[in-house]
C-alpha cells in the first residue's frame, strides 16, 4: 500500500530553525552583504551652473560625453540636459551612492544645536551692529545726489568741449572769402 501523505523530516527542519536562530544572534554574518556608506554631508564646492549659460556649442555624434550639450557628471559619467535636472541628479540617491554616501543624515545632539544657535545669534548681532553704523539713509541719499550732480556737470562739460571742437573744425574747413561771397558767416550759428 502506497502512502500519498507528505512526510516531514523533523530532524532537517529543526536543524534549519537552529541555524536561523544562530544567524539572528550573530548580526555580523548578515551585514557582510551590505556596504557601509558614510553619512550624508554638505558639499565643499560651489555648483557651477552659470559657466555654460548663453554659450553656443557645436556637438557632433562623435563628441565625447563630457563635451556634449548639457551638464556632465564626472562621478556618474552621465550628461543631464538642463540645470534643474542636474541639481536633482547631484542631490539624488544614485549620485550620492557613487560618492560613497548614504542618504542618511547624522543626527545632531542637543549640544550641537545649542552651539549652532549661539553662533547664529552672535553673527546676527554683529551684522546688526555693522548695519547700524553703515546704514544712515539721509547721508546715503545726500551722497547719491552729490554723485548725480557731479555726473551731470561732467556731462555738460564734455558736451561744451565737443561743441567747441566741432566749431573749430568747421571754421578751419570754410574759406572766409567764399563764405562772404555766399552771404553767410558760418554754419551752426549761436542760439
Amino acid at each position: 500500500m502506497t502512502n500519498y501523505r507528505r512526510s516531514w523530516d523533523k530532524e532537517e527542519y529543526s536543524k534549519r530553525a537552529a541555524d536561523r536562530l544562530k544567524a539572528e544572534d550573530e548580526p555580523e554574518l548578515t551585514l557582510d552583504r551590505k556596504v557601509k556608506r558614510d553619512l550624508l554631508r554638505p558639499r565643499d564646492h560651489k555648483v557651477d551652473l552659470d559657466s555654460k549659460l548663453g554659450k553656443t556649442l557645436v556637438v557632433t555624434k562623435d563628441s565625447p560625453s563630457a563635451m556634449q550639450g548639457g551638464y556632465y557628471c564626472k562621478v556618474c559619467d552621465c550628461v543631464v540636459k538642463d540645470s534643474i535636472n542636474y541639481l536633482d541628479h547631484i542631490n539624488g540617491k544614485k549620485h550620492q551612492r557613487n560618492l560613497g554616501m548614504s542618504m542618511k543624515v547624522e543626527r545632531s545632539t542637543v549640544d550641537q544645536v545649542r552651539a549652532r544657535f549661539e553662533t547664529n545669534k552672535r553673527k546676527k548681532e554683529e551684522e546688526e551692529r555693522n548695519n547700524v553704523e553703515d546704514y544712515d539713509l539721509e547721508a546715503r541719499a545726500q551722497e547719491r545726489e552729490e554723485e548725480e550732480e557731479r555726473q551731470r556737470a561732467l556731462k555738460r562739460q564734455r558736451k561744451k568741449e565737443k561743441k567747441k571742437t566741432a566749431a573749430e573744425e568747421q571754421a578751419d574747413d570754410i574759406d572766409p572769402e567764399l563764405a562772404a561771397v555766399m552771404g553767410f558767416g558760418g554754419f551752426g550759428g549761436a542760439k
